[in-house]
C-alpha cells in the first residue's frame, strides 16, 4: 500500500495558518473529511485530540503525526497540511512543526494503521523530502514529491 493511494488533493493543503496545537487539529480534523466517508469533524477532531492527550505526536524534525482509530470507518485515509510558518506542537525536538500528516485507520486494522505509521516516518526520514513539501505551492505538487519518493522506497 502506498501512503500517496491513502490522500486526494482534497485533503492536502499547503498553505495552514494556525496559531496552536489545538487550531492544527481542529484544521487537520476538517481535512480527514474531505473526499471521505466522514461527515462529523468533531468525532474526529475528538479522535485526534484524545491520541495527543496521551503524549505528543510531534516527533521532530518539524514534523507531527497525530493519528488515530474510529469504530466505523472502512479504510485508513490521510491528510497533509503544511504550515510555512510553523507551529509550536509540543514536539520532542522542540521545534515549530511545519508538515502535519494525519491519518485515521479503522479499529479493526491496527496492523494496517502502524504499517502506514511506519511509511509516514520513513517517507519524511529524508531532509530534502522534507524541504520539498515545505516549498510545495500545490496539493498536485505534495502528491507528485511523495509519489517520486514512495516509488523510491520500494
Amino acid at each position: 500500500m502506498r501512503f500517496s493511494d491513502l490522500l486526494t488533493p482534497a485533503r492536502i493543503s499547503t498553505t495552514l495558518r494556525v496559531s496552536s496545537k489545538d487550531e492544527a487539529l481542529e484544521a487537520l480534523g476538517h481535512l480527514l473529511i474531505q473526499d471521505s466517508e466522514l461527515s462529523d469533524a468533531s468525532t474526529v477532531i475528538q479522535v485526534l485530540r484524545d491520541r495527543e492527550s496521551l503524549a505528543s505526536t510531534g516527533v521532530g524534525d518539524e514534523v507531527a503525526i497525530p493519528h488515530g482509530r474510529l469504530p466505523n470507518l472502512t479504510q485508513i485515509i490521510a491528510a497533509i497540511a503544511i504550515a510555512p510558518d510553523g507551529v509550536d506542537f509540543d514536539s520532542i525536538d522542540r521545534r515549530p512543526v511545519r508538515i502535519f500528516v494525519a491519518v485515521l485507520a479503522p479499529d479493526r486494522a491496527p496492523g494496517d494503521h502502524l504499517r502506514v505509521l511506519a511509511r509516514v516516518s520513513r517517507l519524511l526520514r529524508d531532509a530534502r523530502v522534507r524541504a520539498e513539501l515545505i516549498a510545495a505551492t500545490s496539493p498536485d505538487q505534495v502528491l507528485s514529491i511523495l509519489l517520486a519518493e514512495e516509488a523510491q522506497l520500494r
